[in-house]
């Protein structure tokens, strides 16, 4: 069962007085409680399509369906409902709030739900056990390292149960061991809760673990193979 469909995508940029065409007739499907990894060189267009894949831009022609929603035929409203209820983000700069705690940043797309406080309260904590941040409820972004930050990222992105997590590039800011570590929390989040994952990444070590890999090159998809096992 397909979770996304990118249907004929194509998206141009004005540099200046240049166009720059990022993706060139992109189609690719994208299965329920997949672990994919888009894959290429800095400009090869592949955070374009993340971006795309998940309602935070939008492309010149295609067309993009989620969960049976087509994006063309949903207002601003509903496209922005739809992100706030079954896409989860992780950002490369952790886009975390500064002035809040871990707990209340994990708890702040709940807030936004209109989650009550109490499931709230014990949906955030669950969730930060999960990521190994059971002693770190209560500090805020800055006293929190790289790999900590990050973590309780992908605590936000997945508390409130998305359809599907998109992760532009979540290991670029890390060491190849909090990477690693990172990228093991997501596989387990991935088997034992069926959430879909879907990476953009120039990581050798994101590619390794992802159990499909779809390389983007010159905006177009380049190679797309599903590992076995």
């Amino acid at each position: 069962m397909n979770i996304v469909e990118v249907r004929h995508i194509s998206k141009t940029f004005e540099q200046g007085d240049i166009a720059v065409q990022a993706l060139k007739d992109v189609s690719l499907c994208i299965e329920k409680g997949g672990f994919a990894a888009l894959a290429g060189p800095s400009g090869s267009g592949k955070t374009t399509l993340l971006n795309i894949i998940g309602g935070l831009d939008t492309p010149d022609a295609g067309s993009i369906v989620m969960d049976g929603n087509a994006f063309a035929d949903m207002s601003r409203t509903h496209l922005a409902d739809l992100r706030l209820h079954r896409v989860g983000f992780v950002f490369q700069a952790y886009n975390l709030i500064p002035v809040l705690s871990a707990l209340e940043n994990v708890e702040y797309v709940m807030l936004l739900q209109g989650v009550p406080e109490k499931e709230r309260h014990d949906r955030a904590r669950r969730i930060l056990d999960d990521v190994g941040l059971e002693n770190r409820y209560h500090r805020r972004p800055h006293e929190l390292s790289g790999g900590q930050q990050q973590r309780v990222a992908v605590a936000r992105a997945i508390v409130s149960g998305p359809s599907i997590v998109l992760a532009d590039e979540p290991t670029a800011n890390l060491d190849s061991e909090t990477g690693k570590g990172l990228l093991e929390i997501m596989q387990e989040m991935n088997r034992q809760k069926n959430v879909t994952f879907v990476f953009s990444t120039h990581d050798r070590m994101v590619m390794d673990y992802a159990r499909r890999l779809i390389r983007i090159r010159d905006g177009q998809v380049d190679d797309d193979v599903t590992k076995n096992g």
